[in-house]
């Protein structure tokens, strides 16, 4: 018995387009599209571009949306990715106390599990954390691979539109126990469309 070999280059497009044909379901071209630019260490990483759900699951795209432009009187900008797990997930949106142990939705406290919808399929989905059913507030992660055992669990409501090599490099900044070797920063973020 013999196994196909693909060259790395070929199996990276052929995941890439997976993931594409995955999300085109979900894709929406009236869908709200918001950034975070990055600092590792006060220095310039570059910038996300996430698209959102909102034709699927309005609250939690409205949500994270206005935590990115800040329209409420507080959001992410200069909050951190506070826990980070190499070839897993970077997450973030601590907006409270900078460590996993705030948050604050843009509802009050916390709010409601939308919708199970979108599967953790592949890297760069965009995600909410949370503390168990119907616990979200400002924290999300960013998946770094297909995460099966997300699903149900945490409410998937966006995708890494451009900037992936940028989450990419966040990720090897992370460590078992999930604690950054150093500080990234999200030093502004908005809404692009």
């Amino acid at each position: 018995s013999s196994v196909a070999y693909f060259p790395p280059f070929l199996l990276s497009f052929i995941l890439s387009l997976s993931l594409k044909i995955r999300t085109k379901m979900q894709i929406n071209h009236s869908n709200p599209v918001v950034f975070f630019d990055i600092t590792v260490d006060d220095e310039r990483a570059g910038r996300v571009v996430m698209e959102l759900f909102a034709h699927i699951l309005p609250r939690t795209a409205e949500n994270f949306r206005a935590l990115c432009t800040g329209e409420m009187g507080f959001g992410y900008r200069q909050s951190i990715f506070h826990r980070i797990i190499p070839d897993f997930m970077c997450q973030g949106g601590d907006i409270t106390s900078q460590d996993g142990t705030g948050g604050k939705s843009i509802y009050g406290g916390k709010f409601e599990d939308e919708s199970f919808e979108v599967r953790h399929t592949g890297p760069g989905l965009l995600s909410m954390a949370n503390r168990g059913r119907d616990t979200n507030n400002s924290q999300f992660f960013i998946t770094l691979k297909k995460a099966e055992h997300l699903d149900f669990k945490h409410v998937a409501f966006g995708f890494v539109k451009d900037g992936m090599d940028v989450v990419r490099r966040i990720g090897e900044l992370g460590t078992k126990d999930g604690k950054p070797t150093e500080t990234i920063t999200i030093s502004d973020c908005g809404q692009v469309l």
